[in-house]
């Protein structure tokens, strides 16, 4: 006999007895546990709907449900909002102390300012003015050892002379090429001073922005964890904020029953919020990583008509409904012999053939009739 996981009613509905869901879905079963008795414990087969369903608990998010966290560690100051507040993208939410920031920030703000590049041209005029004057000693020189050639060609002069005129060339060409060297180095180091500082400001002051935790999304303000004076760090949670107005289902569902479940899925569900309602909503989700401590998948949904009001964390239980036959043949289980056999009021045992069950009834596939008139087994 197949053993499905659903529920069925009870008179007292209470929120661990989800089995409300199953008799709404199947409530022409629950009258046939009654309706078909007859006298004694003789009981007919009765043609009703059964459904078979996979039970999951779970809990109320809001969307996009978020906790906020700093990426700083240090004293609260300040709390701009309040439990309940609606708040927009970029909204401040906490301050949290940052004197030691300020002072960055102005450190880093003096530095960008004594290495900003258009202050420092001084700088680049007076490198630029001594490779002027070595270029043109350098010309001073190569002029001087052409008359000196000159001089020599008319044996006027010594050829010490003339080598004194060749080395003050060499020489002066290379320090036109030192002096062009260092211009162009110090030109290079102040850009990237200058460049650098600028980056130090702006990191010190997104640090500085750090020390206030915004809202990430319009939403509404559902907890501050922490209050004006209390010491957090980057692993401490904050607030949480979530959508106003939408919300949706985080279920668990069992590894064994996990396969069972598809996007579009109906789901019935109950909370204590709600005693003795029961919602409809809708799969939507299924996240593939099953979390080893719980052996449980995480599933979403959302509702098909979602309640009035609703909150974060609202704890539920559903029934996903994974198949539904409205004309099915059913009896009561506790009729049902191991498993497959059933007796006749006239004592015949047959043999039978199952399909869905739950735990207050059973599909019989083959092996009855309708009109079949069963007593049930002795214990």
């Amino acid at each position: 006999m197949k053993i499905v996981r659903s529920f069925s009613i009870t008179d007292n509905i209470t929120n661990h007895q989800i089995n409300i869901v199953k008799a709404i879905i199947t409530a022409s079963t629950f009258l046939f546990s009654v309706s078909c008795q007859l006298k004694g414990d003789k009981i007919r087969p009765v043609v009703a709907s059964i459904s078979e369903s996979v039970y999951a608990s779970g809990i109320i998010k809001s969307e996009d449900q978020y906790q906020a966290f700093a990426s700083v560690s240090g004293i609260i100051q300040e709390q701009f909002v309040t439990e309940g507040q609606y708040v927009t993208a970029g909204t401040p939410l906490i301050s949290i102390k940052k004197e030691n920031q300020k002072l960055n920030v102005e450190n880093a703000m003096i530095s960008a300012s004594f290495a900003d590049f258009k202050l420092n041209k001084d700088k680049l005029a007076a490198a630029a003015i001594v490779v002027d004057q070595a270029r043109y000693r350098m010309l001073n020189d190569s002029v001087m050892l052409v008359r000196q050639k000159e001089l020599w060609g008319q044996q006027i002069g010594t050829k010490v002379q003339l080598e004194e005129r060749e080395l003050a060339v060499v020489n002066s060409k290379t320090a036109l090429q030192t002096a062009i060297i260092n211009f162009t180095e110090l030109k290079r180091q102040l850009r990237y001073n200058a460049a650098q500082s600028i980056n130090n400001l702006s990191i010190n002051k997104q640090q500085e922005s750090d020390f206030t935790v915004k809202s990430n999304i319009d939403g509404i303000v559902y907890n501050l964890y922490k209050n004006p004076g209390e010491t957090v760090g980057p692993q401490t949670p904050l607030a949480l904020i979530g959508k106003a107005d939408s919300f949706l289902l985080e279920l668990q569902v069992d590894e064994y029953d996990i396969v069972k479940i598809n996007p579009g899925l109906t789901v019935f569900v109950t909370m204590d919020s709600y005693r003795g309602k029961v919602f409809e909503a809708r799969v939507t989700k299924i996240y593939p990583e099953m979390n080893e401590h719980t052996k449980t998948f995480r599933v979403e949904a959302i509702f098909t008509t979602p309640p009035l009001k609703l909150y974060p964390n609202t704890t539920l239980e559903a029934n996903i409904i994974i198949q539904t036959r409205k004309k099915a043949l059913l009896i009561p289980r506790s009729y049902l012999l191991n498993d497959s056999v059933v007796i006749r009021s006239d004592g015949e045992k047959l043999k039978i053939k199952t399909g869905l069950s739950d735990y207050l009834q059973v599909e019989v596939i083959s092996g009855l009739q309708l009109n079949d008139e069963l007593i049930k087994p002795i214990p």
